[in-house]
């Protein structure tokens, strides 16, 4: 009695903390859910990407989420869409412009060297360094107050910089953003150290022009050009509406699986809605905490995980009650209900998570929420139907026997007889066969 009673303290604390972070922390809403933009980009080739590859596409994806992450735009979304497509996932949104701009640029930086055409006028001719050897940009000002961007290499790029300049003393080195010219400043000495300067010229950089630079050299560059070619928004209001029918749907089905419960298993049925309330409590702590970022199928992988749980209460009632029409007292009944009905249980939940391992594996990110939700669910169903049903279940009815089988949903006549002299006894009574 005393473990079980250390055992309700500890499911007190936990659905304490749960309720506390619940209010405490923030509840992460997909797009679906707050508005957003959703964009469908497409790869181009290049001169010298002449086929979009599937490690072309990683890259360019990979690029694509540095970039947004530098927005500072939580839960975006981007993931591969056939061959050559990306789909960009960008919830609440504001300035649906700056993202298009910021996501479509290719940010492409290079250094060259003066050089000659084949008609033997000059042009500036590439050098192979580039913003890839990049480790940083940072906006900050020279001597004179005009703002300039300060690069930082990495150790390649470190090297490859000392090499040139080493190579260009007495002459110019150009660099180039976007095609555009920046600046050709004269290279007196060889540089060490993987640092350089970006000035804008005679009449230098306006602030805005500046900063955009910096952001775009920090994302990295594109691997090939992307252009948007399918662009939907998704307001706010429509994002409210369906939070509203989630919850309202989320209540009605828990209401309805609780009425179930207390219905066909009366006392336990109501020890079953206390478990829960309580399951539903810590799995919506979990969802914050980790977090989970909450979409319509992600409610609909909760709503679905509610039912689940219930399942599994229903298995180990029905399995108590046939230990009980054997003649097993109420303590012997109740865990030997738990041990047989705990394969079951195990077995059905980890055919569900296998599933949603896969779908999370290879769905989209509408299934891999579904997927998600509904594995947390399942593996907290296993928690509270084991530990706090059964504890509960012993704590109300103690180690004694069963003096109101009323409490259970049987009769005194079913109490004491075996299961199969029961259920003979019931078709007998179908058929109208009297003994």
């Amino acid at each position: 009695m005393k473990n079980k009673i250390l055992m309700f303290w500890f499911i007190a604390a936990v659905v304490i903390v749960s309720s506390i972070l619940i209010f405490v922390k923030p509840t992460k809403l997909g797009l679906d859910l707050v508005g957003g933009s959703r964009l469908l980009l497409e790869a181009e080739t290049t001169e010298s990407i002449a086929k979009i590859t599937p490690d072309v596409m990683n890259r360019l994806q990979f690029a694509i989420e540095q970039r947004v992450n530098k927005l500072g735009v939580a839960e975006t979304v981007v993931q591969q869409v056939g061959d050559k497509r990306l789909l960009v996932e960008i919830p609440n949104i504001t300035d649906l412009k700056e993202a298009k701009a910021f996501i479509g640029e290719t940010a492409q930086l290079e250094f060259k060297k003066e050089g000659k055409a084949a008609d033997g006028s000059p042009i500036w001719v590439s050098t192979g360094l580039t913003g890839q050897d990049l480790s940083k940009s940072i906006l900050s000002t020279d001597s004179t107050g005009q703002w300039v961007v300060s690069l930082e290499f990495n150790a390649e790029g470190a090297k490859k910089f000392a090499d040139l300049t080493k190579s260009l003393v007495g002459q110019q080195m150009a660099i180039f953003f976007d095609g555009e010219l920046q600046s050709a400043p004269r290279v007196n000495e060889a540089i060490y150290g993987g640092k350089a300067q970006i000035s804008g010229g005679d009449s230098g950089f306006a602030y805005e022009e500046a900063e955009r630079m910096v952001n775009l050299l920090n994302a990295g560059a594109l691997p090939v050009p992307a252009k948007i070619v399918e662009e939907n928004t998704v307001g706010p209001t429509l994002g409210a509406d369906s939070i509203a029918k989630s919850q309202k749907a989320g209540i009605i089905g828990l209401s309805a699986v609780m009425i179930f419960m207390i219905l066909f298993y009366h006392v336990p049925g109501v020890i079953a809605d206390i478990a829960l309330i309580i399951y539903s409590l810590i799995l919506f702590a979990l969802f914050k905490t980790i977090p989970v970022t909450l979409t319509l199928a992600g409610i609909a992988g909760f709503i679905l995980s509610i039912g689940m749980a219930v399942d599994a209460n229903i298995l180990i009632f029905e399995r108590t009650k046939e230990e009980l029409r054997a003649g097993r007292n109420l303590f012997t009944a109740i865990n030997s209900g738990f041990d047989r009905a705990f394969t079951s249980i195990f077995d059905s939940n980890m055919t569900t998570i296998i599933t949603c391992t896969i779908l999370y594996l290879l769905g989209t990110s509408v299934v891999k929420g579904f997927a998600l939700t509904l594995a947390i669910g399942v593996m907290v169903s296993m928690f509270t139907a084991i530990t706090v049903t059964k504890n509960f279940m012993h704590l109300i009815f103690g180690t004694g026997e069963l003096k109101h089988p009323a409490l259970f949903g049987l009769r005194k006549d079913e109490i004491g007889q075996s299961y199969e002299a029961t259920e003979t006894k019931r078709e007998k009574a179908r058929f109208g066969i009297l003994d």
